[in-house]
This record gives structure tokens, sequence and C-alpha cells, in this order.
């Protein structure tokens, strides 16, 4: 105790506040506010000076903090006003404090001793905090706030940061005609030109726009960004019981939705396009699930052949594909875009349902990430073995539908 007094004498050698002077042995006890520390360790000082004759310390102006604890309330004020403007359940405050403080606390840190010491910005964070905190009767999150107010005390003002909201759910693609995510025009970059008709993107709609313009507008937000279990090509259908996606609003100003009705609301307007269903609120966790997710997915194929084939063979050859590896170099269609590699995936079975003399439906299960076109018409001799290799005849993709994203993700 005689040691804390002593630093506490040596640190009011400069006019501190409470608040100041507490805050260098704040890691010391608990129970206690820096306020409080700060008084019981002057009244210490007081007490020995008194004992030995000496002067009292005087108090009127701090030198760290110039005061600043005393604008506390206000600062807390133009918090509760600016979060007045947001649906949210939890928060977190943050500070940008006048830099001269900040070496002038250094500084008496350096002269007394800091390892004890907490900084102003963290006991300036934690009393605004206490004072919304029992203004607004929401609760302070440290780690996954909805809202993060970030209060710069030099001129009272105050910053949000609104953290995204995610809504999870499944969707159906009928059309074929769309794409899963918007799809900004190259050389416009979303500028609009004669190339994409000067709507800035290569096409209409997308099931992201077609679920997310929606959910944009009730959450009043300023963007969507939509994150799915892998994609489709555009003139494939998702069916089944939907792909697992998740839909990312940034800067909603509204987070109690009723996605119940929401979701009706997105069928009726993409009736014929595409459903959505299992709508539910989501997080960051589930977005990195999602996305480093690899299931195994169902297609039925509609195929053309180019040569008469007799079922036996056919029957033969989709049979020789049970737990089949291939290897696949990237697609001559997508190499413009896409890295040039060769990669190894797996056939897990293969059914016909239906075997005619120029055509066949197949039902094909395989590993995430097989290009399935590729597979059935060879690419040129790019995927091998192929089913237009084995069957030799050549094939051709006349339809193709995902009928199951084979997850266990997502559903609760």
């Amino acid at each position: 105790m005689q040691t804390l007094i002593s630093k506490a004498e040596t640190a009011l050698k400069r006019d501190l506040c409470d608040h100041c002077l507490g805050r260098i042995f704040a890691q010391i006890g608990t129970g206690l506010t820096n306020k409080q520390r700060g008084e019981s360790l002057r009244m210490g000082v007081m007490l020995k000076r008194i004992l030995e004759g000496g002067p009292l310390p005087s108090h009127e102006k701090c030198w760290v903090c110039e005061e600043l604890f005393n604008s506390v309330e206000r600062f807390a004020e133009a918090v509760i006003t600016r979060l007045s403007t947001l649906e949210y359940n939890t928060f977190l405050i943050g500070s940008k404090v006048d830099p001269e403080i900040l070496e002038r606390e250094e500084r008496l840190w350096g002269e007394i001793g800091g390892e004890y010491a907490e900084s102003i910005k963290s006991e300036l964070n934690r009393e605004i905090g206490k004072i919304v905190e029992a203004k607004t009767e929401k609760q302070v999150d440290f780690s996954h706030p909805d809202v993060v107010a970030i209060v710069d005390t030099r001129f009272a003002s105050v910053e949000l940061e609104i953290a995204p909201l995610f809504i999870y759910g499944r969707y159906k693609k009928y059309s074929r005609e769309i794409p899963q995510t918007r799809w900004v025009c190259t050389q416009c970059r979303g500028r609009g030109c004669e190339r994409c008709n000067f709507r800035g993107k290569m096409y209409e709609t997308s099931v992201q726009e077609i679920i997310g313009d929606p959910i944009l507008k009730a959450a009043k937000g300023v963007d969507h960004f939509f994150h799915g279990m892998g994609r489709e090509d555009i003139d494939a259908r998702m069916l089944g019981n939907g792909r697992p996606f998740i839909i990312e609003i940034r800067e909603p100003k509204k987070r109690m939705l009723d996605l119940e009705s929401l979701e009706k609301m997105i069928n009726e307007q993409g009736k014929g396009i595409i459903e959505v269903s299992n709508l539910r609120l989501s997080s960051r966790a589930e977005v990195k699930k999602i996305k480093s997710a690899s299931p195994e997915k169902i297609y039925r194929v509609e195929i053309l052949l180019n040569g008469k084939v007799n079922k036996e063979k056919i029957n033969e050859v989709l049979q020789s594909f049970k737990n089949t590896r291939i290897t696949q170099q990237t697609p001559t269609r997508v190499a413009h875009r896409r890295a040039d590699k060769t990669r190894e995936k797996e056939i897990v079975n293969i059914t016909a349902e239906d075997i005619g003399d120029e055509a066949i439906t197949l039902v094909i299960r395989a590993e995430a990430g097989t290009y399935i076109k590729e597979f059935v018409h060879g690419d040129g001799g790019r995927t091998r073995p192929s089913l237009s290799e084995l069957l030799g005849v050549p094939c051709e993709v006349k339809s193709l539908d995902v009928i199951e994203v084979a997850d266990n993700t997502g559903e609760e």
C-alpha cells in the first residue's frame, strides 16, 4: 500500500483528475471504477501529507485528459441520438482521442510505470457504454455487435459501423436464362454502354437480385452480396430441395425482418423463375461454412447421341463409371477467366432414366466441382475419360438440371 501511495504522490506532482490517477493502477484490485480508485489514492496522499506537514495536492484541470471525462454524459447522448435511427440489439463503443492526450498519457506511464495501467480510450469506451446500455436497455457485445458507435471526443461526433445482416435460405432456379449473381458488364464496369444495352450488367436480372432486392429494401441497407454453396450454369436449372445460400445486406438500418412475408413476396415476384424456402437469420461464420462446403451434386442430363449405340453398351459404360476418377483440364468455355489447371474429380455413379435411339437421359452423382457438360462431350480431349469417348460417338448436352445438392449444412 505504501508503494502505491508513493507512486500516486509522484503522479500528483502533475495535476491529474481522479480518472487519470486511478487509471495508472487500473489492474490492481477489483470492484472499483478508476474514478473511485483515484479518489482513494488521492485521499491516501492527502493523509500522508497531513501527517508529514506537507502541502496538499490541488486540482484545477487535468494535465492528461483536460477534464475529458466531464463530457462522458454528452458523448453518450450523442451516441444514443445516432443509434435511434437503427434497429439493433447489441452495440459496442469505440473512440478517437486527441493524439496529444494519448502522448501525455504515455509520458505519465513512462514516469510512474504503466504495468498496471489502462488506456484512456478503454475507460472512455466503458463509461460511455455503461450510460448507453442503461438508457437504451440494449446490451454491449464485445464479439459480434450489431453496431459499433465510434465517438470522436474532439468534436463530440459519432460514426456508426453497422454489422451486415445475414439471411440463409435455399433457392430453386427454374429459368435457363439468368445467372446466379449479378453479372456486371466487363466493358463499361457497370456504367452502361451499348454492349450491355446501357444496363451496366449482362443480364436483366439474376437469382441474387430477385432474392436480394426485396430484402435490401426491407432492411433499408445500401447493397447486397450473394454467397452460394456453389453455382449452376446459366442454362442449368436448380431443382430438388434447392441450393443453400446466404444473402448479405450491408449497413442495414432494420434488422427485425418478417422473413415469412419476405419469402412469400420473393416467390410471388420470381414466380416461374426462382423459388426460395427456409429463410432465417444467419451469420458470417455460416457464410464461411457454406463457401467451404463441397457436397456431392446429383444432375439430370438429357444427352443427344450423334450415332447409334446399343442399349447393352450404354449400360456397360454407365456401370464402368461407378466411383471412377476422371481428369478435367479447365474447360475451353471458361478458360478465358479461369486458370488453366488439370483437376481430378470422382463420378460416384450414373443411372439411366431413359435410353432412346438418338437421346438418353441420365442421373449423374459426382464430386463437387465436376464439369458435367465436359464429362459428357469430352471437350476435345480435355476431360478423360468422357462419356463420349467410351460410348464411341459424339455426345451433346441438350439440357442439364441440378436435382440435389447433397449437403447437410444450414438446416436446423
